[in-house]
């Protein structure tokens, strides 16, 4: 098990693409995208305009999403104490406590090297090949699945303005920092890295694995994609036993998922509705 742990976490260690560099990526994307547009239609440009856009689409609403982490309106005051906040309503609402999951999956090695290194490694790859696949296979849903992504995105990063600690800030309840307690930190101090470590409410990891999960399971039809759908309960496993969210931070993404598909069924079906005829192009009525 460390060597499947070596061999996975070189990627948690990659840097992550700047908010300026991916602005200038979507820049060029769409000067491309304007250049090839009024160009004579060929082989080569037809699927490559399409592509571009889309991509310009991606790299913007990631360079917005690293550039709102550093608005002045993000405060790491009170994060502590909402967490305890939350902690008390999962208590009210009988929700099981996140430290007896920690005190199981530390009982064995290897399932505690499993969640870090799932943790760290499987939500970022797993969406992009899943927008791969909707935009190769299923282009047809690809619209559909890459609004709900960008709405879910955006949800999630509005109420994260609002910080809340992760269970792991509060040993005194019992929890345990797992990443950290063994070394296969993904993180480094707290206002470092791409990751917002005080804003756990809702869970990024288990919104992008809702996603890809529900997803795979309404467009497939193979066999396989019960073992894709799986993704999101691993997913909502692995974020809680290492310590790093709630309980209540992966059913609040799940939902806002389920917002966003209305949001997108209902903005596409007033956007296709038919228009009515406007009283002034009538055409006269002749009296007989």
């Amino acid at each position: 098990m460390k060597d499947l742990y070596s061999d996975s976490m070189w990627f948690a260690a990659l840097p992550w693409a700047t908010w300026d560099q991916t602005a200038i990526a979507a820049v060029l994307c769409g000067l491309l995208v304007l250049f090839l547009r009024d160009r004579r239609p060929t082989r080569l440009t037809t699927p490559i305009i399409p592509a571009a856009r889309e991509l310009a689409f991606i790299c913007a609403i990631y360079s917005i999403w690293r550039l709102a982490r550093m608005l002045p309106i993000v405060q790491e005051v009170g994060a502590i104490d909402r967490a305890r906040d939350l902690a008390r309503l999962q208590d009210a609402i009988l929700l099981p406590t996140e430290v007896s999951l920690q005190q199981w999956v530390m009982s064995y090695d290897w399932l505690v090297r499993f969640t870090t290194v799932y943790y760290a490694t499987v939500h970022v790859p797993a969406l992009i090949a899943f927008m791969i696949w909707l935009w190769v296979r299923h282009r047809d849903h690809y619209r559909q699945w890459r609004t709900a992504l960008a709405l879910l995105t955006l949800f999630c990063l509005i109420i994260r303005f609002q910080r809340v600690a992760p269970p792991r800030f509060l040993p005194e309840l019992g929890f345990v920092d797992l990443s950290t307690r063994l070394g296969l930190s993904v993180y480094g101090p707290v206002g470092t890295g791409v990751s917002d470590q005080y804003a756990a409410m809702p869970s990024i990891h288990v919104a992008w694995a809702a996603v890809v999960s529900f997803g795979a399971l309404t467009i497939s039809r193979s066999p396989w994609r019960w073992l894709v759908f799986s993704h999101v309960f691993i997913t909502v496993f692995v974020v809680s036993a290492t310590g790093h969210h709630w309980w209540l931070d992966s059913i609040v993404a799940i939902v806002l998922l389920g917002v966003g598909l209305v949001i997108d069924k209902y903005g596409r079906r007033w956007a296709n509705r038919p228009e009515r005829p406007r009283p002034d192009l009538e055409p006269e009525l002749v009296a007989v």
